[in-house]
């Protein structure tokens, strides 16, 4: 027996040292011009995932993280709306508390409830798979707002769908985020939102069956995350890491075989010290390429519609999927919620509120045609992030339009500035900071004339 398994061991020893040596033939036998341009396009791949790795492991693994929430498959509720004392998702929303769930689903699927909403408030639950896809909606403009069991499966379940489920939602990779947006009309109404966040339910499908739960899965190394490791070729090792956990889709199967050329490859540690100095070389300018023509293509977007979405909405456009993620990860696809993006004022010079002061219009009979709410936020060009200011405001959006003061015209007109716009303006003041900015409209659940491009966005106007 012994013998037999010193063989045995032999043997698959010989195998892995054969892989690893034709692995390193492989990748030896690139040019410097041809590594690099598999790093580029690598690089715009594994941005998102490694962007949506960096929250995960803040969120659910690092419990000495401040940004810790709570472990896999265990609902997290935040108690408010994002601040600017919020800062590991860049570009985020002020305006519905977020609850957030990552789940493990390699044991077995989950079961997530959510309670009869009542019909004027406005929730979601956005499903996003590793790759940075929404893959599922469950909410108001999704499945409407009654009581229901939604059942989440990983990518290996093959099972029964059990009674009392309403809807099944498979997933292409075995961690998935849920991000709850529960929306608040105002301060006073934070309880009333606390009690909806308290009864989002989720349970593992045994649980629901009241059977017994099956082997827990493998326990998972997870690598922990650092700032200056991503922008270093250390940023394969964690896409490396990642794909472990994403089967490869038919979609991105040349793809996927194009980067294993360079050594990125399922949970395998990505050993640059393989290649020649020149073709190292050639990684690195290829990872800077990559970030290029995401921060070029960012740059240049003026709404964020086609940047979030399914697989099969995306169409594998993963430069656009990883600009969605450079300017705000985790956004809602546009039938959910459509964004538009200020950055520059009528003359066409970036908005910076160190010695500018701006206006935005909405004509009487043109704000923005939603089913549910709109939303104007200010960000900090320079951060991403939610601005500080005296007064505690982050955005102006339309259940704040009763405090609101129209001009004589009826116009609403929202002043953009850094300083008091003066007492009797000052309801309609969105704050800025003393340097770059730019504004996100968010449209939720925006009517056809959003999404046909029938309604025009106002221009950002720089008083003289």
């Amino acid at each position: 027996m012994m013998q037999k398994l010193m063989l045995r061991t032999g043997l698959m020893l010989t195998v892995m040292f054969i892989v690893a040596v034709a692995h390193a033939q492989d990748t030896n036998k690139l040019s410097p011009s041809e590594a690099e341009a598999v790093a580029k396009e690598a690089y715009i791949y594994g941005y998102p995932m490694v962007e949506n790795y960096k929250t995960m492991y803040a969120y659910a693994i690092d419990k000495n993280n401040p940004s810790y929430k709570a472990p896999f498959n265990q609902i997290y509720n935040a108690p408010g709306v994002y601040t600017p004392q919020d800062t590991t998702i860049v570009t985020p929303n002020s305006d519905t508390p977020y609850s957030f769930l990552w789940a493990d689903l390699r044991a077995e699927p989950l079961v997530l409830g959510v309670p009869q909403i009542e019909k004027e408030r406005y929730y979601s639950l956005q499903f996003v798979d590793l790759y940075t896809y929404n893959f599922a909606y469950v909410g108001t403009a999704a499945t409407g707002n009654d009581e229901g069991k939604f059942l989440l499966a990983g990518p290996n379940w093959n099972g029964q769908v059990p009674k009392g489920v309403k809807k099944v939602i498979r997933a292409d990779t075995d961690f998935v985020l849920i991000g709850y947006r529960t929306q608040l009309f105002n301060p006073a109404d934070i309880d009333n939102v606390k009690k909806i966040q308290a009864s989002y339910t989720v349970r593992p499908l045994s649980q629901f069956l009241g059977e017994e739960a099956p082997p827990a899965p493998p326990e998972v190394d997870f690598p922990p995350y650092s700032p200056d490791g991503v922008k270093t070729l250390g940023f394969f090792d964690y896409l490396n890491f990642l794909l472990q956990f994403c089967p490869t889709v038919p979609g991105d199967k040349e793809a996927r075989a194009k980067f294993a050329e360079i050594g990125i490859v399922p949970a395998k540690p990505f050993n640059s010290d393989s290649f020649s100095p020149e073709v190292k070389k050639a990684l690195e300018s290829g990872m800077s390429a990559g970030l290029k023509a995401i921060d070029e293509k960012a740059a240049t977007e003026k709404s964020a519609a086609n940047l979030f979405g399914t697989r099969e909405f995306m169409k594998n456009n993963y430069l656009k999927r990883a600009v969605g993620a450079k300017m705000g990860i985790y956004g809602n696809s546009k039938d959910e919620a459509f964004y538009f993006a200020w950055r520059t004022d009528t003359n066409g010079n970036a908005l910076n509120g160190v010695d500018n002061r701006y206006t935005l219009t909405f004509e009487k009979d043109k704000l923005p045609p939603v089913n549910a709410f709109w939303s104007v936020t200010m960000y900090d060009g320079k951060t991403q992030l939610l601005v500080a200011n005296p007064i505690d405001r982050y955005l102006i959006n339309s259940p704040m339009l009763p405090e609101l003061k129209r001009d004589a015209d009826g116009n609403l007109t929202i002043y953009i500035q850094k300083d008091s716009p003066g007492k009797d303006k000052e309801s309609n003041w969105l704050p800025a900071p003393d340097g770059p900015i730019y504004l996100i409209l968010r449209c939720y659940w925006p009517k056809k004339a959003v999404l046909d491009g029938q309604w025009k966005l106002p221009p950002i106007v720089r008083v003289e």
